[in-house]
């Protein structure tokens, strides 16, 4: 989310499964689609099959998705940015990028201020003490006469975006990208060549990742590498292009878009921070300032927050959120800190919060719904006697996960002695996702209707059954009682037919939104009755006449009805895009920044594959992600971003402007491009007793791990019949690394790393090979993580998270599974 919205104005996949079929050059990397998203990559065998597609697979291992690739090439466990970058610097160096796109449509124009450098690993306005940047180093160089900022369209300018960016990659030439990736040069040359033939009008190329790019303590700057290699090659925007992220779970996407982390509300809109005290204070401080120096301007849409925001409030707060209390702004809880779930597993652990000096107490109480924090998150010791120091617990569950039995953990995790442990502990029996209806948000940002299967067992209720409950039983504890600010319980609005266990239907109308009074248009035609649901968040405003749950959503359950539970299967545009099935968001767009799919004056770059095209009095085609009847040259493609045009520099990131090679936080080698600064200076660590950290001395072998087809997370392994699919867990190790350490395949190895140790048969593979990184030799193994102490007795395993760090990426905290340093030995056998 982080880093596409960084470069391109939203969070989410560009484009969409089906159009992956539209592509020439599928670049995998960060991902094994072939295995962990079966069913979406057949497009990809479709795009090879019709269009003869080349599919380039970078992977440590040669995965199932390699197996049927055209181009292969092994690569180190978390140098994928300087894979990436040698790929920018080549198509930089010898002019397959292309250049007409990167003019009018991204930001490669742009003249940076005189305050920016790089040096030695370090970007200007490194604080040493506190471990963090100041942004306002990285910034464009203003221009007095617009009040915006300078622009130089010839893109010649030592200090524009394009030649910083070139001047910065050129340190990853093919010989570096093969010292530090381990990539043989010329399998590296033979990706670029591949990859970079689509920077052109007449070709195009999308980019496949996954948790492969995400879990590194630079997995946001890998993502913004591949974000930026697509804007040069010209490749965003367009049929067969983006870049897709290949979400996990059927509903991740819909979990992200409706305020899945801390920081943002529903549709992405930011959380309040405890220091803007009132809603315009919010407002102004959360609201970008179009920049209008391109050839054309911003429609900026981000402009419309107030809309976004109040009729957000008025669906929270209904008749109680009014102009004279701001809304109910106040009733909104407000962040003094870093809440990401890491962290607050961290203020559990050490019994204090890190807010206010360490002064305020940790949390006494937790409540988990689908999350099972001892075995997902990283140091899983840490997660454990982290639990054991609250008051009271609450898990809601379809089976007895380890969060909920973390007191009765074995013995070698670390855990507290289970008499010692005063945590009262309560599992809510909950249905599963076949058990009700609602909506799933896939990775293509289509909204999609389910219709439940079967009832759910015994006891067991569904999530909102159980959620209202809750929320019912404090409110009127609340009314009785009191306490501290009880109008932020009480005026929440619960009107639904049925409060205790509310239709899933209704909710989605509320999050669609409605006319709370009767909506004008500028000539006072009523274009919306008071109580009508909303066509789409074009309709939002910011005098309380409107509410919306999600205003992205908007469009999804209109007067016309739900149109989530659509399934029209016409294709006007021959490209896949299916309009009538489902809805997609942003406005049933199935491409975004769409506008980018043609050139300056309207006209599709490949008219074979437009994704829109200027009719000369509207853009037809897709939903255009632009204002429809905006004549070309008004306005830029990427309409969420403040510049109007996608991002080559993105100054908004914790850890630089441009994408660096960091070590990870357990490193391998020192980092040969600046081995004074090897690892992200900006990386999150904790420090308490229990977060230590490994040396390449004490653990010289890389470890990561990765996920199955047979295997739903850490369901399965409770699941009669299907557990037997993958039977148990394994540890995957080289040939020649195993012959070294005297494992046989199917005999028992222990994995050892600084936070503990695991055992498992070996997996003997030639799928992982012996690798030369900076002169050294580099071991490489792996393993899955579905396994843990609970569920059926035959089928329990280690909890593979017991191994790994708590290291975290400074923009997202996600925590750096993928890399960690670990020591392999052959393990006794085990006694029948």
């Amino acid at each position: 989310m982080a880093s596409l919205a960084a470069t391109f104005g939203r969070g989410a996949m560009t484009n969409g499964w089906v159009d992956i079929k539209n592509a020439d050059v599928i670049l995998a990397m960060g991902g094994n689609p072939a295995e962990n998203h079966p069913c979406g990559f057949k497009w990809t065998i479709e795009a090879k099959k019709t269009r003869n597609a080349k599919l380039v697979v970078v992977d440590p291992r040669f995965t199932r998705t390699a197996a049927v690739a055209d181009v292969y090439a092994p690569i180190r466990p978390g140098t994928d940015i300087a894979f990436l970058n040698g790929i920018i610097r080549y198509a930089l160096n010898t002019g397959r990028y292309h250049e007409e796109y990167v003019r009018i449509h991204t930001a490669g124009p742009y003249i940076v201020g005189e305050k920016y450098r790089f040096d030695e690993g370090l970007f200007s306005g490194f604080d040493p003490a506190k471990g963090d940047y100041d942004k306002s180093a990285w910034a464009y160089e203003p221009d007095p006469k617009t009040n915006g900022y300078q622009v130089d369209p010839t893109m010649k300018h030592p200090r524009c975006t394009l030649q910083l960016l070139k001047k910065h990659v050129d340190r990853y030439t093919p010989e570096m990208v093969e010292r530090i990736c381990g990539t043989p040069k010329a399998k590296f040359l033979e990706v670029a060549e591949v990859v970079t033939s689509t920077g052109n009008a007449e070709r195009v190329g999308t980019v496949t990742y996954a948790l492969g790019w995400t879990q590194h303590s630079v997995g946001v700057q890998i993502i913004r590498a591949a974000a930026t290699l697509q804007l040069l090659l010209g490749n965003v925007g367009r049929p067969g292009g983006g870049v897709n992220a290949l979400r996990g779970h059927s509903n991740i996407q819909g979990a992200t878009d409706t305020a899945g982390t801390f920081e943002i509300l529903t549709g992405y809109l930011a959380t309040p921070r405890s220091e803007l005290t009132d809603l315009q204070t919010y407002l102004k401080a959360v609201t970008p300032t179009t920049l209008n120096t391109q050839a054309w301007a911003s429609v900026n849409y981000y402009s419309n927050y107030p809309k976004f925001m109040v009729s957000l409030l008025k669906a929270l707060y209904g008749k109680a959120a009014a102009n004279d209390n701001d809304w109910g702004y106040q009733w909104l809880p407000k962040t003094d800190g870093n809440h990401s779930w890491l962290y607050m597993f961290d203020d559990m652990y050490r019994g204090n919060s890190r807010r206010a000096g360490g002064t305020e107490p940790a949390p006494e109480g937790l409540m988990t719904f689908g999350f099972n924090p001892v075995a997902v998150g990283p140091n899983s010791s840490k997660m454990i006697n982290a639990l054991s120091k609250l008051s009271w617990l609450v898990v809601g569950e379809n089976y007895q996960i380890e969060t909920a039995t973390f007191w009765k953990a074995p013995k070698e995790y670390g855990g507290p002695d289970p008499s010692r442990i005063q945590t009262e502990v309560f599992q809510l029996p909950c249905g599963g996702f076949a058990e009700t209806d609602g909506s799933f948000t896939n990775s293509a940002r289509q909204i999609q209707w389910k219709w439940k299967a079967i009832d759910a067992p015994g006891a067991a209720k569904t999530d909102q059954e159980v959620i209202s409950r809750i929320l019912l039983a404090v409110r009127e504890l609340y009314r009785k009682e009191g306490g501290a600010l009880p109008e932020q319980v009480l005026n929440v609005t619960w009107n639904y037919s049925n409060p205790i266990n509310p239709d899933l239907a209704e909710v989605l109308k509320e999050v669609n939104g409605k006319a709370i009074t009767d909506l004008k248009d500028k000539d006072g035609k009523v274009i919306r009755a008071a109580g009508q649901q909303l066509d789409g968040f074009g309709q939002l405003r910011d005098d309380g006449s409107t509410s919306c749950g999600n205003w992205i959503y908007s469009g999804v359950y209109t007067e016309a009805g739900n149109n989530a539970a659509r399934r029209g299967t016409g294709d006007p545009t021959g490209l896949g895009m299916y309009p009538d099935w489902t809805f997609s968001w942003p406005a049933n767009r199935r491409i975004m920044y769409n506008r980018a799919s043609a050139d300056a004056e309207g006209r599709p770059w490949d008219p074979t594959r437009a994704g829109i095209a200027w009719n000369g009095t509207k853009w037809v085609g897709d939903v255009p992600d632009f204002p429809p009847d905006s004549p070309p040259g008004q306005y830029g493609a990427f309409i969420m971003l403040p510049e109007g045009v996608g991002r080559l520099y993105a100054p908004v990131l914790n850890d630089g402007p441009f994408p660096e090679h960091y070590e990870a936080t357990e490193a391998a080698i020192e980092n040969p491009l600046h081995p004074k600064v090897t690892s992200n200076p900006v990386t999150m660590r904790f420090s308490s007793d229990k977060d230590v950290y490994g040396n390449r001395d004490q653990f010289p072998v890389v470890c990561t791990t990765y996920r199955l087809t047979e295997m739903y997370h850490y369901w399965t392994h409770h699941t009669g019949i299907l557990n037997q699919l993958q039977p148990g867990f394994f540890i995957e190790i080289p040939e020649e690394l195993a012959k070294e350490k005297g494992i046989a395949n199917g005999s028992r190895a222990r994995v050892t790393s600084a936070r503990g140790a695991i055992e498992g048969v070996a997996m003997v593979t030639r799928r992982l090979g012996k690798m030369t990184i900076d002169g050294k030799i580099i071991w490489h193994i792996g393993f899955p993580l579905h396994w843990g102490y609970e569920g059926d007795p035959k089928h329990v395993g280690p909890l593979a998270n017991f191994l790994t760090a708590s290291a975290m990426d400074p923009n997202t905290w996600t925590p750096e599974f993928k890399t960690f340093l670990v020591r392999l030995e052959k393990a006794p056998e085990k006694v029948s």
